[in-house]
């Protein structure tokens, strides 16, 4: 059995990434819950966490699928949806709309990207931070946080909302840093300083450069703690079912740690 912490809903438009034309290189992006499900049956996945999709700079698009994310929880038991939301000052309204449907049956977590604009040390962000953080905790959700090396996805920048909110609020660092910096910074060290503290961190290895896996698995065994913090997740159009299962598959084994990543974890966070 296959959980999956972290996929995508939602086709996004045409666009003309990096001064190219306009392309869509998610090719598995689904539209309908129908065909969500139907991925769902072909890999044998028995339950996954639903985000809109993102990707264009529109936030707007990202918050049109909120109500689709949510329309699949409510569709098949094995789905539960993640809701967009952002701290932009320009996003409040939609941020606030948003969050009126935390309550909603399906719903446990809610998605932050500062991939469309804002950051983690913004003063302009913070008031909305504060109030995602606090709805978060006040509706038993997890905040996912998308991760990258540089610019304010950085882990250096994404830790600040792990010192200051996960105290109270589980936050699920999607991406394990996203690439060769954030991987080394966290498996290094910083992953397993903030458990030993008392935060409420968790991971994917989605994206995670090839030795990844291997050295984290190692360094949750050498230290004793950590098998219970990492997730599976294919993301869904953007990452790849097939590949992500396999070298994570390959990387914790057949034993417990497998079964934590692949089941038990999700079911504590999301069952």
């Amino acid at each position: 059995m296959v959980h999956d912490a972290h996929r995508h809903i939602g086709v996004l438009p045409a666009y003309p990434f990096y001064g190219g034309p306009p392309v869509n290189p998610d090719t598995t992006a689904r539209a309908t819950v129908k065909q969500l499900i139907a991925d769902l049956d072909a890999e044998g996945t028995e339950r996954a966490l639903v985000i809109p999709n993102y990707g264009v700079p529109d936030p707007a698009i990202a918050f049109s699928f909120n109500e689709l994310a949510i329309e699949a929880a409510q569709t098949d038991d094995r789905i539960r949806a993640g809701l967009w939301v952002s701290p932009r000052p320009e996003d409040e309204q939609r941020t606030a709309q948003a969050l009126e449907l935390a309550g909603e049956p399906g719903v446990k977590a809610l998605k932050l990207s500062f991939l469309l604009g804002g950051a983690p040390t913004d003063a302009a962000c913070r008031p909305l931070l504060d109030r995602i953080f606090a709805e978060a905790a006040r509706h038993g959700l997890v905040v996912h946080v998308h991760t990258s090396p540089g610019a304010a996805s950085d882990i250096d920048e994404v830790g600040h909302l792990v010192d200051r909110y996960a105290d109270r609020v589980p936050v699920h660092l999607v991406h394990f840093g996203g690439g060769m910096s954030g991987h080394i910074k966290l498996a290094g060290s910083r992953f397993f300083d903030w458990i030993d503290a008392g935060k409420r961190v968790y991971t994917d290895l989605s994206w995670a450069i090839g030795f990844t896996p291997r050295w984290l698995a190692q360094e949750i065994e050498r230290r004793g703690i950590g098998h219970d913090r990492v997730l599976f997740a294919s993301d869904q159009p953007w990452g790849d079912f097939t590949g992500e299962y396999a070298r994570l598959a390959a990387a914790t084994g057949d034993g417990e740690l497998g079964d934590l990543v692949f089941r038990d974890t999700f079911a504590a966070l999301y069952d």
